[in-house]
């Protein structure tokens, strides 16, 4: 296997494979058109998407043994730029950051590894993995034939290159990289630069090659991937909609075959199903693919503030293994029958000729067969309405609807797509502890800031962003306005392009809004009670992770943009050209409060005459002990409204309970709290909660599956 190798693997393949494909060497990765070639062999690769910072150190071998039982030969991850470098030059890869650490333990096992570089990375991540400091440097424009850009992404792309090689892990140093990527579906913002889009994704290719990994190069979703850099597919059917490499010296690979899709605040998870996944996988397999990888096989969980706008703590719970790690059945047992049958005639596929036959008006056979290596056949069915017979080398095949059959020596049906042998299994959630005595709590509310206290004015509405660094979520807009008796029935308009608005007058909360990644302008009227006099106007602004995507993301503005008193319904006064005064974040964020040695920094009270329901920005903490057993934990947050938890000072992420589907359900409502977090007795909890909730109802819960998690016993 690839742990294996040693540092005489080094001798032929650094300077030839950096430069061009279809070269086969004794060593190393190289590729021609049918598929990579790794140590002089050609390879037909499963691969499955899972991200080290989604998950804990603990639980990697874990994830990667049950990725490894179900028939996957490589892991793919990105390279998180803004976890590694949060300030410029300076560079965190401990913990869950810990990279080298991660392949490492990949190595150990026995598998291959994608290494998805970028280092833009999109992947529903806060600023699709770009620093924000970036924005700040002079002259900055984003993944374009931009100096100032490209002198950052070369530089950050060199010192991930240089650690892996200093580490040894390159396959042509005897390592598991066997493929890196520069950029990130570049198609999809290309256009919008022009011909500078052009020339930087040449430039990316080239500084990319020129950095002599010894491995390939890939670009998804980008068909003028220059040579030698493969380009690659995402999507659900890859099979229908991809157009192929741009050389017929370059593999047909997938490198996101997506497993399910993101979730948004607002939204039910997508499900889909394993039937359909198998039937894509085995036409890509069947059009001459050689390479596909699951995005993602295991999601796992944004921590902290890692999501991007929008976006749900947990991701893609609905992979083959879910959020917490668990087998998602019959997901994970379809695919794993798939790969071991394709795997059966890995020698024809890769060494024999392919011929396609009409067999009816909506089936299809793909054939690859060879004198040395043998045949295999896949039977296509493309009719999603019923069950039918085809009839193939003198004996007939009964398919179901949209179904692929797959036939070892062109003769004996092995494996079918729609045909499902495994049992569906079920999540099950059982509460170990229920946080429902007023006496163990406390409450600490925040002060609500006005004009006169706040350190910074203008006489604008400032940009969020440019406030708040990506520091907090949060940004307070204060001003003191002067009413009469004149101003009757007064209102507030306001307009934001902030995801939530929470106002305040005269200390006490006149309403709230938000919008969705769908709407994103959040436009809110609400009737206000003003005295005579100067009043106190405090609006918060806040975010919910930045966009993880799109062209000229550096120019993109958050916050207030206009604000409005209007009276009586008939006058109207502008206020956003008043003298406005900023508060960037929380006192609870300010002083640390997930950090116990700084709880003592507030005054908390215990909870008396209801003080602790229903308050707006309000910190809450308590104390509990680890449920027993070794199976995942999550918190149950549905009598909450909004806000973040955090859990022995690690932030598990941001809850949005509140924000509910068209069926009437929070988004998420239970949230992962990893073992790696918790010690056997006193973990302190501590809740922001920004809307108004009930902490007596939050409930401390174990997860498990109907039956084993065991990969092998599922599947006996």
């Amino acid at each position: 296997m690839v742990s294996d190798r040693v540092g005489f693997c080094l001798i032929l393949l650094v300077t030839v494979l950096g430069f061009s494909g279809g070269v086969t060497a004794e060593k190393g990765v190289t590729y021609d058109g049918r598929s990579l070639i790794i140590d002089g062999q050609r390879k037909l690769l499963f691969s499955g998407s899972i991200h080290y910072p989604r998950s804990t150190p603990e639980m990697w071998p874990s994830l990667i043994q049950k990725t490894k039982e179900g028939g996957i030969d490589v892991i793919q991850t990105y390279v998180f730029w803004n976890l590694h470098e949060p300030k410029l030059g300076q560079f965190d890869f401990s913990g869950r950051n810990d990279l080298v650490k991660f392949i490492k333990e990949i190595r150990s096992q026995g598998l291959y590894v994608c290494l998805r570089i970028g280092p833009f990375i999109e992947a529903e991540w806060n600023y699709g993995g770009l620093p924000f400091w970036l924005r700040d440097i002079p002259g900055m424009v984003y993944r374009t034939d931009n100096e100032p850009f490209k002198y950052h992404m070369q530089r950050f792309t060199s010192k991930i290159v240089n650690m892996m090689k200093s580490e040894g892990l390159y396959a042509s140093q005897g390592g598991p990289i066997i493929l890196s990527q520069i950029e990130n579906e570049y198609a999809n913002v290309q256009a919008a630069f022009h011909e500078k889009g052009v020339s930087y994704i040449k430039w990316a290719g080239k500084m990319a090659v020129g950095l002599q990994t010894g491995v390939p190069w890939i670009m998804c979703k980008s068909p003028d991937a220059p040579d030698p850099v493969i380009n690659t597919c995402n999507g659900m059917s890859c099979g229908e909609t991809f157009a192929g490499p741009n050389s017929p010296n370059k593999p047909k690979m997938w490198t996101e075959d997506w497993t399910s899709f993101f979730q948004v605040y607002g939204a039910e998870p997508y499900i889909r199903s394993a039937e359909d996944i198998a039937y894509h996988a085995a036409l890509f397999i069947a059009k001459n693919g050689s390479y596909i990888n699951y995005y993602m096989y295991h999601g796992g969980t944004n921590f902290g503030r890692t999501s991007s706008s929008y976006f749900i703590t947990g991701y893609y719970d609905q992979a083959p293994l879910d959020e917490y790690g668990l087998l998602r059945q019959p997901k994970y047992g379809h695919l794993k029958e798939l790969h071991a049958a394709i795997k059966t005639s890995a020698n024809p596929l890769l060494q024999g000729k392919q011929t396609t036959l009409s067999l009816g008006p909506l089936q299809q056979a793909y054939v690859f067969e060879d004198a040395s290596s043998g045949c295999v056949a896949f039977l296509v069915n493309n009719d999603a309405t019923k069950v039918v017979q085809i009839q193939f080398r003198d004996n007939a095949y009964s398919l179901r609807p949209k179904s692929i059959g797959i036939l070892q020596n062109c003769k004996n049906l092995i494996y079918e797509t729609a045909k499902v042998n495994v049992a569906k299994n079920s999540r099950i959630t059982t509460p170990v502890q229920v946080f429902n005595v007023p006496d163990k709590w406390e409450v600490f509310r925040e002060t609500i800031p006005t004009f006169s206290g706040a350190a910074m004015k203008a006489n604008a509405l400032l940009e969020h962003t440019k406030v708040t660094q990506d520091k907090t979520d949060y940004l307070w807009y204060t001003l003191r306005f002067k009413a009469d008796s004149s101003c009757t029935n007064p209102s507030l308009f306001i307009e934001s392009s902030g995801h939530v608005v929470h106002v305040f007058v005269n200390n006490a909360r006149a309403g709230s809004g938000h919008g969705s990644r769908d709407i994103r302008v959040v436009k809110l009227q609400v009737p206000v009670r003003l005295i005579n006099g100067d009043n106190n106007i405090s609006i918060l602004s806040g975010m919910v992770g930045l966009p993880d995507s799109g062209a000229y993301m550096e120019r993109k503005s958050y916050g207030l943009k206009k604000v409005q008193i209007t009276c009586g319904g008939t006058k109207t006064i502008d206020l956003s050209r008043s003298q406005w005064g900023y508060t960037a974040g929380l006192l609870g964020e300010k002083v640390r409060l997930q950090n116990s040695m700084n709880l003592n920094k507030v005054k908390w009270s215990m909870n008396k005459a209801g003080l602790i329901k229903n308050r707006p920005l309000a910190w809450y903490k308590t104390m509990f002990d680890e449920p027993s057993g070794n199976g995942p934990v999550g918190l149950n947050m549905a009598s909450m409204g909004k806000g973040e938890i955090w859990v022995n000072g690690e932030s598990i992420g941001r809850y949005w309970v509140s924000f509910l589907t068209p069926a009437g359900r929070p988004s998420q409502s239970i949230y992962h709290i990893p073992r790696a977090f918790l010690k056997p007795s006193g973990n302190l909890l501590l809740v922001l909660e920004e809307e108004g909730g009930d902490p007596l109802g939050i409930s401390l819960n174990t997860i498990s599956v109907t039956g084993s998690n065991n990969a092998q016993s599922q599947l006996s």
